[in-house]
């Protein structure tokens, strides 16, 4: 495989999608060794049908607002990959998302799919609708306007959307009642994160952070460390922040930074207790700050403008969103030596701060490996609904646990080079790459 002549070619059919190339090139960089070691896979054209969607749905969705005037926003759903099960990823509502972004995410969720050992395909959807500022009647009509037209294409069996940034319970719930209507047909396992009463999962929540930092745990166990006693850096303060903060929190470890697109809260004492609940007031506000923290719990400090990588840790984690750590943020946290750095959100981290970790042999976890509890969780809900059960706190506690584990094995089992550091980045995506790979070349050329 000749990643670069590959590359030159993708980016001539989508020139300007620069997060989608970024994350093929990082996928194709990995993968090239093994890939050359299959010649049938060169032959099946295996690369050329992976790196692009299986189909791309986008629709305008018309609403109307409080005043009483039209809106028009874009939708997306970007169907990436159903080699391994049916399509499985969340919703985005955020005036960022875009098409470029859309396939980026589907892309990375096809392999984090894969690695969870659940039978998912990947997939990703969304709108640049702003959910901030809105009323939740504004929320409800834009949600039911873009179910109108999603409905199409989403099903148990065919396609499973989940929530993402801009999309919480709430609009799961609008997005469903307005599927029930359409369909006249209650498919549980048509969407997650739904509410406990109507078929959500317990720890649905909490689960890309909890599941995070058990995989950071694994990662320092094989060093014969844990998290006990341990600081933790990480930004932004939604609801994956808030799972991470909890869970490191029950591990012994002290996190001592959250964010928000205003600069980042530094609180030497530790974020646990009342002051991780009061993440969960400020992320509700819609206001998408996070300064107030510093007006309500004295020893804390707000620096504006500014991100939490500057400060000093045993362990950094990217909680908030797409390249939010780049090259200086790397050197700078490089400087400062740390135990791990985890991408929790997707691709947190841009080409080269990856490239300078795996360089200087930091211990290092990628998106696609470390955050997959959410959607591990989101497959576990599935089979909830299917099964018609509702499992535990400890049930699905000890599944998501389990999950976890087993994608840190499959790093450590294609990740570890010839002189012992385990490249997980590499690892992740082989990982990811076989299964899906294997299963395309089963199937035919379709």
């Amino acid at each position: 495989m000749e990643v670069e002549k590959i590359m030159q070619a993708l980016e001539a059919k989508h020139p300007g999608e620069s997060e989608y190339l970024q994350a093929v090139r990082e996928v194709l960089l990995s993968i090239a060794d093994v890939y050359n070691e299959h010649p049938e896979f060169e032959k099946a054209k295996i690369i050329e049908r992976l790196v692009e969607p299986e189909r791309v749905i986008e629709f305008r969705v018309p609403w109307v607002d409080d005043k009483g005037e039209v809106q028009v926003n874009i939708g997306y759903r970007v169907q990436f990959n159903s080699a391994i099960g049916p399509y499985k990823g969340g919703l985005r509502f955020h005036p960022s998302v875009n098409l470029s972004i859309m396939k980026f995410l589907g892309f990375e969720q096809t392999f984090k799919n894969a690695l969870t050992t659940l039978p998912m395909g990947g997939a990703k959807g969304g709108s640049d609708f702003a959910p901030r500022g809105r009323s939740n009647a504004e929320i409800m009509r834009f949600c039911q306007a873009f179910m109108s037209e999603l409905y199409k294409y989403i099903g148990p069996d065919e396609d499973i959307p989940a929530g993402d940034i801009g999309v919480g319970g709430r609009e799961i719930g609008f997005l469903f009642g307005q599927y029930k209507k359409l369909t006249s047909q209650f498919h549980g396992g048509v969407i997650t994160g739904k509410g406990m009463e109507w078929g959500g999962s317990i720890l649905r929540p909490e689960a890309t952070g909890y599941g995070a930092l058990y995989f950071v745990n694994e990662m320092l166990r094989t060093h014969g460390l844990d998290m006990k006693g341990k600081t933790v850096a990480l930004s932004g303060f939604g609801n994956v922040a808030w799972g991470a903060v909890k869970k490191a929190t029950e591990l012994g470890a002290k996190v001592i930074t959250i964010s928000g697109p205003d600069g980042y809260i530094y609180d030497p004492a530790g974020i646990s207790g009342e002051k991780n609940e009061y993440m969960l007031e400020l992320r509700e506000s819609g206001n998408d700050v996070c300064a107030p923290y510093a007006e309500k719990f004295a020893g804390s400090e707000f620096i504006s403008g500014r991100k939490p990588w500057e400060q000093k840790a045993d362990i950094y984690l990217t909680c908030a969103t797409q390249n939010e750590l780049n090259g200086e943020d790397a050197d700078m946290i490089l400087a400062n030596r740390p135990l791990c750095v985890a991408e929790v959100s997707n691709m947190g981290c841009t080409a080269e701060a990856v490239e300078k970790f795996v360089m200087a042999h930091q211990l290092f976890a990628p998106g696609k490996a470390v955050n997959a509890g959410g959607v591990a969780t989101s497959g576990l809900e599935m089979t909830q609904n299917s099964m018609r059960l509702h499992w535990s706190k400890d049930e699905v506690d000890e599944k998501l646990h389990f999950i976890m584990h087993s994608i840190h094995e499959q790093c450590v089992k294609y990740g570890r080079q010839a002189d012992g550091y385990v490249d997980y980045v590499k690892g992740a995506n082989i990982a990811g790459f076989m299964k899906v790979a294997n299963a395309m070349m089963a199937q035919g050329i379709v």
